[in-house]
């Protein structure tokens, strides 16, 4: 089977897949070094990485620093030829220094959503490390092309394209998502090829295209490849893995959930997200929790009127307290059956 590869760099990807980041804690080392070993990218994700650590409470910035070079070096140690990234939410507080953490560890490449990540050529410049914005519309992805060609004379490597179908944060307003004419992945994905076509004209350099949110299995691969995609991203498939960083409880809120338990949520930043409606989810919808102690780990949140701590709540389900936790998942999640090995699922993936 002729695979298409996605180019990083110097490093050419062996099947066309990318990991998507997923936090706090659910893609780290041992996800995405395993992804890497079978030839797709893993992407370990930085968003509060460093909840494991002793100082956490009281050190929170540092010691995601120093987490998400751990997270890297170990990652490295067990795939030393694979591709590796780092997801880094454009909102958090700290983006800079861990941009910073990420290229001195001589991380492969930095995605980057969540806000628009402006300044991110000039953190990673006289580096080997590539980078991607993650879009959910043509205009956005003109919009930052524009930005970083005017301001740094840097072209994306790639552009990671989300749609509506994904967990997590979303780059779509709620009125957007009720809307009955939102927009398919398909379409965003041929109108985010359109609005890149000139920059690539004139720079004589193809820009990759990756189709993410709600990809679930090879038909849905074999669809985005035959517009034009040069790969895909995958999240949710690889949570119910054996090697997912996540608890088992949290794999298997994603094995035993179903279609209409999965609903968008507005999470303490002001951003739409996809996510389970679990006993926690309904408890905030009845009354907001009292946060004790503010991480600072986003921009936007105010800890005087959020309706609950994020990071608690992600840290919460992620060890395995599903019933007071935040659990992101994909729209196509509840079609999730069992939990495989990483390398059945990708042969699962490829069987198309």
């Amino acid at each position: 089977m002729n695979l298409p590869q996605i180019r990083i760099g110097d490093k050419i990807s062996k099947i066309p897949i990318i990991q998507g980041g997923m936090g706090i804690g659910v893609s780290l080392s041992r996800l995405a070094s395993t992804v890497a070993n079978f030839g797709g990218i893993g992407v370990i994700s930085g968003v509060q990485i460093g909840f494991r650590e002793p100082d956490f409470e009281t050190n929170c910035s540092q010691a995601n620093e120093r987490a998400l070079a751990k997270e890297i070096r170990t990652a490295r140690e067990l795939s030393p030829n694979g591709i590796l990234g780092v997801n880094l939410m454009a909102a958090i507080n700290n983006y800079k220094e861990m941009v910073k953490v990420a290229v001195n560890e001589k991380i492969d490449l930095i995605i980057s959503g969540a806000g628009l990540p402006s300044e991110l050529p000039s953190l990673v410049k006289g580096s080997n490390t590539k980078i991607a914005p993650i879009v959910s519309s043509g205009k956005a992805a003109a919009v930052i092309t524009k930005l970083w060609k005017k301001r740094y004379d840097y072209l994306p490597d790639l552009i990671i394209v989300e749609g509506p179908k994904a967990g997590g944060h979303l780059g779509f307003s709620l009125k957007e998502l009720s809307s009955k004419t939102l927009p398919s992945l398909k379409s965003i994905v041929i109108e985010v090829m359109n609005a890149i076509k000139p920059f690539e004209e004139e720079s004589g350099k193809q820009i990759p295209i990756i189709a993410a949110g709600g990809i679930f299995d090879g038909n849905d691969i074999k669809n985005m490849l035959d517009i034009g995609a040069q790969g895909v991203q995958i999240g949710t498939r690889f949570v119910a893995t054996h090697e997912c960083d996540a608890s088992n409880e949290f794999k298997n809120a994603y094995v035993n959930s179903n279609e209409e338990e999965i609903d968008i949520v507005l999470s303490p930043v002001g951003m739409p997200g996809q996510a389970i409606i679990n006993p926690f989810m309904r408890r905030i919808k009845e009354s907001h929790e009292k946060v004790n102690k503010c991480y600072r780990c986003l921009t936007p949140c105010n800890p005087a009127s959020t309706p609950y701590c994020i990071s608690k709540a992600l840290i919460n389900a992620v060890q395995g307290d599903v019933d007071n936790g935040l659990i992101f998942i994909g729209r196509n999640g509840f079609r999730i059956n069992k939990i495989v090995s990483v390398k059945e699922l990708i042969d699962e993936l490829l069987d198309f």
